[in-house]
């Protein structure tokens, strides 16, 4: 029984790095081109079927061809995504189709990526049914947060790999570039030891724009998503965990994930982010 468990082991590792290798080879190419349609195809036969609960799988298998067929994929930096243990993907936020283009991103590395969301979401019929059964993390927004911190401080310890939105949400009317962000996935990263890797997106705000009903389909969007080296922040955790600690990570996140933003939009960001207000779209993260 254990050669069994150990040969199945060395099976899935093996067919994780083919994933990778395949997924990755895609940064040779020039950047803002798409992902060749062999490679995707190959990726969806490869990628995770395990650890995903039922619903949360069957949402993956769904959507991908579909995410597939109506948009172009750009993603380069999936090497920067671990292979194992846990980890935080820190993303700007633009759309509602954020959650499903991050999904593609981190399983097409071999890894099953769990969101926090608004609690509300649990208690719908089709998208709850995927949040209950892949163990994402629901957050009571309308509490202190503690029970959603607590749960993703034990998912990363599990192993996991979790996706946080630092910016709590997307605005209706924006520029595009990352605005005020809270401290959550700072207060995880330096609680767990864990590394913060700085995703930027862009694209998603094309395919489905913040204040529209239905995906703009002509012309095809290009999903572009680039992750970056992890943020630096040891020295933060060698002291106590306060506000100026949890501050100073949290502008460096942001600073990341905007430095990558750049690179992707060929343009320079503003000096300051704007600040969060009261038109924001909660949505997944």
């Amino acid at each position: 029984m254990r050669a069994t468990a150990a040969a199945d082991m060395i099976r899935g590792m093996a067919r994780q790095d083919l994933l990778r290798r395949i997924s990755q080879a895609h940064d040779r190419r020039r950047s803002g081109r798409g992902i060749r349609l062999w490679r995707k195809l190959a990726i969806w036969v490869l990628y995770p079927r395990r650890d995903r609960g039922f619903w949360y799988g069957f949402a993956i298998d769904v959507l991908w061809p579909v995410l597939m067929a109506v948009a172009r994929w750009d993603f380069r930096g999936g090497r920067q995504v671990p292979t194992t243990g846990g980890a935080l993907l820190a993303v700007n936020h633009l759309s509602h189709v954020d959650p499903i283009v991050l999904v593609s991103y981190v399983v097409a590395q071999g890894r099953v990526p769990r969101f926090l969301a608004m609690k509300e979401l649990w208690g719908m019929t089709v998208v709850g049914a995927p949040l209950r059964g892949g163990r994402h993390i629901p957050v009571d927004r309308r509490a202190s947060g503690v029970e959603a911190y607590r749960a993703a401080v034990e998912a990363v310890r599990r192993g996991e790999v979790v996706v946080l939105y630092p910016e709590g949400g997307f605005a209706e009317h924006s520029d595009g570039w990352p605005r005020a962000a809270r401290s959550g996935v700072a207060r995880i990263a330096l609680e767990t030891g864990a590394p913060v890797i700085p995703v930027a997106q862009w694209g998603s705000n094309h395919l489905l724009p913040p204040s529209a009903s239905r995906p703009t389909l002509v012309p095809r969007a290009t999903l572009r998503v680039l992750a970056g080296p992890p943020v630096a922040l040891d020295d933060l955790r060698a002291g106590r965990i306060g506000r100026r600690a949890l501050q100073e990570a949290t502008d460096r996140i942001m600073g990341r994930i905007t430095e990558q933003l750049a690179v992707l939009r060929g343009e320079e960001p503003p000096a300051r982010p704007e600040p969060r207000d009261g038109a924001e779209q909660p949505a997944v993260g």
